[in-house]
């Protein structure tokens, strides 16, 4: 039956204790990176505002060191779930750290971020500490050699859905037609040695964005196949180094690559294990758990996690005109590297009893970092202004009117009027609902 085959059937844990390795130590190495950068000190503690996620208003950057303290507590939690240490405790701890430093600032937004908090939600919930762990040696009848199936399973349907996702993202004019944004990126890399000299040519930029997208969309299938995996690892190695070389992205190659190993046999996991185990002289700690699990409850809410992670990158569909435009239901959705957008937006705060307009500086609320990110993306457009709303009214104006004049380019495209510039955008209430005073995408 398919639901015992990936539910319920008993096979060996090795590969979710290899993962949770793993993720643990790429983790702790992604906190010593943003801290060694200077970055939480850039995008946490030097702004004077923070663009937050609609419905998470409340969460601020902590005030003083308190964002190292925090940085700090996430290495140490990272650590304890590598090497399996009151691993319940650091799991929990870790997710509702990273989730809540992700939730301060959207305009740090990464797809990789997402996909960390989603892979920590779930490993709250599997037994990843019962082999290879500080806890069985703590804990006695925690020791397991075998685990349900839909432990390993569900991580690996989420990286599955990340690759698939983010090739269907790729089916679009803009990236098959046009070769954009790869046609203006390129050829700034033409520098580089040896792939360097090709990369000026526009037929590279269609070689790629073909590649990309028929990379994403096969890549989970050839994974999956026990025949297809070691051709479908090498590609993917060669695809996520040459992102690595071409585009500043951080961790995300490494930590595809690394995590994509799970789809391996539980036979090649066992070889590792064992391996750290006789290096490190740890004693094998095999048992068998035994007792009813419900499985139709699990089955169930895996069912509706699976169903949430399938519809939800379609709620795009639910607004009108261009996504790449309006961006309304753009974020969660596996929209990896698809556009080159600019834009420039200047606010005019008006005093209705005087009359009087005040042009604002951005740059003495914001960082250049956000400035550029808000320019583009109208939430943070509407968010802003309502910033000003409160900035001015503290100064003395009553009921300010705010407004915003905008222009952006869009995957090379001639730069274009982005906000109506007559609506008042102080009155305008975050919502779900469509912003109709983003004007519409210009046909060019």
């Amino acid at each position: 039956m398919l639901f015992e085959k990936l539910i319920s059937q008993k096979i060996p844990v090795a590969p979710l204790i290899f993962f949770r390795v793993l993720f643990g130590f790429m983790m702790a190495l992604g906190g010593v990176r943003f801290w060694a950068k200077g970055w939480i000190e850039e995008f946490y503690i030097l702004p004077k505002f923070h663009f937050t996620y609609y419905g998470f208003e409340w969460v601020k950057a902590l005030p003083g060191t308190g964002m190292y303290w925090l940085f700090g507590a996430l290495i140490i939690l990272a650590l304890m779930v590598a090497v399996g240490l009151f691993y319940r405790i650091a799991i929990i701890g870790f997710f509702l750290t990273f989730t809540y430093i992700e939730l301060i600032d959207k305009t740090t937004y990464l797809n990789h971020y997402y996909f960390v908090s989603l892979i920590a939600f779930l490993m709250i919930w599997l037994p990843a500490n019962s082999r290879f762990s500080f806890d069985c040696k703590l804990f006695k009848g925690i020791a397991s050699h075998e685990v349900s199936a839909w432990t390993i399973n569900i991580i690996k349907f989420q990286l599955c859905v990340v690759y698939f996702y983010a090739g269907l993202a790729k089916i679009n004019p803009d990236w098959l037609l046009e070769a954009m944004p790869l046609k203006i990126w390129l050829p700034a890399k033409s520098h580089l040695p040896i792939l360097g000299p090709y990369l000026k040519y526009e037929a590279a930029a269609y070689f790629f964005s073909w590649c990309g997208a028929l990379y994403d969309l096969c890549i989970p299938f050839l994974l999956l196949g026990r025949k297809t995996r070691p051709f479908a690892f090498l590609m993917v190695v060669i695809f996520h180094v040459t992102t690595a070389i071409l585009f500043p992205i951080g961790m995300f190659p490494y930590i595809m690559i690394l995590s994509t190993l799970i789809f391996f046999s539980s036979a090649f996991h066992e070889q590792v294990i064992s391996f750290f185990e006789n290096l490190l002289n740890v004693g094998r700690q095999y048992g068998y758990q035994t007792g009813n699990r419900p499985y139709r409850l699990i089955g169930f809410a895996l069912g509706t996690y699976c169903l949430i992670q399938l519809a939800f990158p379609f709620r795009y569909l639910a607004y009108p005109d261009h996504l790449f435009w309006h961006e309304q239901g753009y974020r969660f959705s596996w929209r990896v590297m698809l556009m080159e957008k600019l834009g420039n937006v200047t606010f005019s705060v008006r005093d209705k009893a005087s009359n009087k307009n005040f042009l604002v500086n951005n740059r003495d609320f914001l960082t250049p970092f956000q400035e550029r990110e808000m320019s583009t993306q109208p939430d943070m457009i509407l968010q802003f202004a309502h910033f000003l709303e409160e900035e001015y009214t503290s100064l003395g104006i009553q009921n300010p009117t705010v407004t915003a004049e905008g222009y952006v380019t869009l995957n090379g495209k001639m730069s274009q009027p982005f906000i109506d510039n007559s609506v008042n955008l102080a009155a305008q209430k975050e919502s779900w609902a469509n912003k109709s005073w983003i004007l519409p995408y210009p046909n060019q």
